[in-house]
């Protein structure tokens, strides 16, 4: 039984067909047009029966013949052509079903990062477009064969779902490219901490537009993106066509996870390469310890400078209206210092939660 595929294909129509009716028309046949034309009879009718592609010399030959327009033949041999590829690049977008599937389609289908079909090749097509790739070899080639790809560095090869955390990292670069970025200034940004940090104590509403605006100042896109099954990322760092970018997902959802993410990935920008790669919360990559090291202690030291830390631990242990106190007189966010307690283990993890601000990115 045939295809739909098949049947459309069988119904596209060369543009030798209407040749022919044009030839049936003013009762002249093959033989005579390939006489006039000075061209082989078997040429002509390849060209009649499709097998030959109209060239710009035939289209004028035909004008001086028939009488009809050489841009004519050309328009209607280019939509015929036109036709005929993407039917086979329909062809071939169906045989891709199993890529795609390795996807979270229905969540990026739910996102709105994929159209609302269920139609296989429209998807495949789709998800080519959301990476600006080619074809899935193209995929493969970038995201699992890092020591080859000049686009992506760092393999996913070794991780749970290389295809999830694909396209969470490109939904960030589709983010960065809608952010107007200054040019990049170390300077600048480390300066802007100052006003980050008070952004973090006072947490206005308007919070993550006022942090992507200072940032985007500073010539560094800060882009905010869901998580996705099998892609429990909380955040990443990486240069994109020149761009700094820093992505977070706001995953644990307390706003002292939230600005120590944003200071570590910040920290990766001011002291690392842009040739590195950073994923924090994925398993699977290769991890530059070292780094990591560096950016954690960065990120702790904007948070909370070594004086005031040295003062809160001296006045242990604390209640919670101290801790309130502490955070007022320092104009620290209180979470941030409970935090910090907690990740030092000088309180358990269940003292002072509710001190922590919940961090909601996304309306659900």
């Amino acid at each position: 039984m045939a295809t739909t595929l098949e049947i459309a294909k069988s119904l596209l129509s060369p543009p030798g067909d209407t040749i022919q009716e044009h030839l049936d028309f003013i009762g002249m046949s093959q033989a005579e047009l390939a006489e006039r034309m000075g061209r082989p009879k078997e040429k002509i009718n390849d060209v009649i029966k499709g097998r030959e592609p109209i060239t710009t010399a035939t289209a004028f030959q035909l004008e001086k013949v028939l009488g009809i327009s050489a841009s004519f033949w050309l328009n209607r041999e280019k939509t015929y052509r036109k036709e005929i590829y993407e039917l086979q690049h329909q062809e071939e977008l169906e045989k891709e079903k199993d890529w795609l599937g390795a996807f979270p389609v229905n969540e990026m289908r739910k996102f709105g990062w994929l159209p609302e079909t269920r139609e296989k090749h429209i998807l495949v097509d789709s998800m080519l477009k959301f990476f600006g790739l080619a074809s899935p070899q193209e995929w493969e080639y970038i995201y699992l064969k890092a020591e080859v790809s000049v686009a992506f560095r760092v393999s996913l090869a070794h991780t749970q779902s290389p295809h999830a955390i694909s396209a969470w990292l490109r939904k960030g670069e589709i983010q960065a490219k809608e952010i107007e970025l200054g040019e990049f200034d170390k300077k600048k940004f480390k300066e802007a901490f100052t006003e980050i940090k008070e952004l973090a104590f006072l947490m206005p509403e308007d919070y993550t537009q006022q942090l992507q605006s200072i940032c985007a100042n500073c010539g560094v896109a800060v882009v905010f993106t869901r998580n996705l099954p099998k892609a429990p990322i909380s955040g990443a760092t990486r240069w994109f066509h020149n761009k700094p970018i820093i992505q977070l997902s706001g995953r644990f959802k307390t706003n002292d996870h939230f600005w120590f993410t944003f200071f570590h990935e910040a920290a990766h920008i001011i002291l690392h390469g842009k040739k590195d790669i950073f994923l924090k919360n994925v398993e699977g990559t290769e991890i530059d310890q070292e780094k990591e090291e560096e950016a954690n202690a960065f990120a702790t030291k904007v948070l909370i400078g070594e004086n005031d830390w040295k003062e809160i631990r001296n006045s242990l242990p604390l209640k919670p209206m101290e801790i309130k106190s502490f955070a007022q007189k320092l104009r620290l966010a209180p979470g941030i210092i409970v935090g910090r307690l907690q990740h030092d283990d000088l309180v358990s993890k269940a003292f002072g939660n509710e001190l922590k601000t919940k961090i909601e990115l996304f309306n659900s």
